[in-house]
């Protein structure tokens, strides 16, 4: 009689569904861990850009001869006088949206003159500066990094410091400056023509007549929600310059370099406007404003 040999007990083979899993786990892992590292490196590069910025800005306002005034102004016609056209057009089709929202809901409840608070809160504090900043990054930001970032491959951005130009004043302070003029005043514009096109959305549908809307609009609203618009536009134009100057000093390689920071430029800049809404309106309820 033949006793058959014993056999060692096998490891168990794992599964495919398993395997490919794990790699899919480990794979997502990798890929957010990279996206992670790189999103702080760009925002460690940011603030040190920010900086080199304001500190290049402290010597100019110690010698103010050193500001190129016709850069200045060039880039203040260009991205303010240029986008007047369709921040207007913007801001009054925003404004005959929002009456035309609310105007249903307040002609069921019979209160067709609170349109003048519903049109004048939301143009005067949020729509007309993230609208008109979100125009903007789109327009402007996107042009400062694909105009820099142009000069950068074709190493025009090493000819200037060869010679002893500093590319911070020479290409980022004047559009810096030319933004913070421009961005406040468009949205001064839009505030206008936002609030025009609920006056004329809320005579049409709800029988406010124009003297009505303007005679409420003068009493209710108060100069502090004017103004806390106007100064967060300044700091979206401070974010959009930053943003769309550093991108375009990050190109490198070639053209096809230029195309990919201009669209990191208006996506950053798109977000961080939001975020700074958003952080202003927490800020705002703090304060009670």
């Amino acid at each position: 009689m033949c006793s058959s040999a014993v056999q060692p007990p096998s490891a168990p083979v794992p599964k495919l569904g398993q395997a490919t899993a794990r790699a899919w786990w480990m794979g997502g892992l990798n890929a957010a861990g990279t996206l992670t590292l790189n999103a702080w490196a760009q925002a460690v590069a940011l603030f040190a850009f920010t900086g080199q910025t304001a500190v290049t800005a402290v010597g100019v306002l110690r010698h103010p001869s050193r500001m190129r005034w016709r850069n200045v102004g060039h880039h203040l016609h260009i991205g303010g006088y240029q986008a007047v056209p369709i921040v207007a057009l913007m801001a009054f089709l925003v404004g005959v949206v929002v009456a035309y929202q609310g105007a249903e809901q307040l002609r069921r409840y019979g209160a067709n003159i609170f349109v003048v608070e519903l049109v004048g809160h939301a143009m005067l504090r949020e729509f007309a500066p993230l609208m008109t900043a979100i125009i903007i990054a789109g327009r402007s930001g996107s042009s400062y990094a694909a105009q820099i970032g142009t000069m950068v491959v074709t190493d025009e951005v090493d000819a200037m410091r060869t010679i002893g130009m500093d590319p911070g004043e020479v290409l980022v302070l004047p559009r810096l400056l030319a933004l913070a003029i421009a961005l406040p005043l468009l949205t001064v514009l839009a505030d206008i023509t936002g609030v025009l096109g609920g006056m004329v959305m809320a005579d049409m549908q709800l029988g406010v007549s124009f003297t009505a809307f303007t005679e409420r609009f003068g009493r209710e609203m108060q100069g502090d929600t004017f103004l806390l618009g106007v100064g967060k536009s300044l700091v979206f134009a401070v974010v959009i310059a930053l943003i769309g100057c550093f991108q375009g000093f990050r190109t490198h390689g070639s053209a096809d370099s230029v195309g990919r920071q201009t669209t990191m430029a208006v996506v950053q800049a798109i977000f961080l406007v939001i975020v700074a809404d958003a952080a202003f309106s927490v800020v705002f309820n703090m304060l009670d404003l």
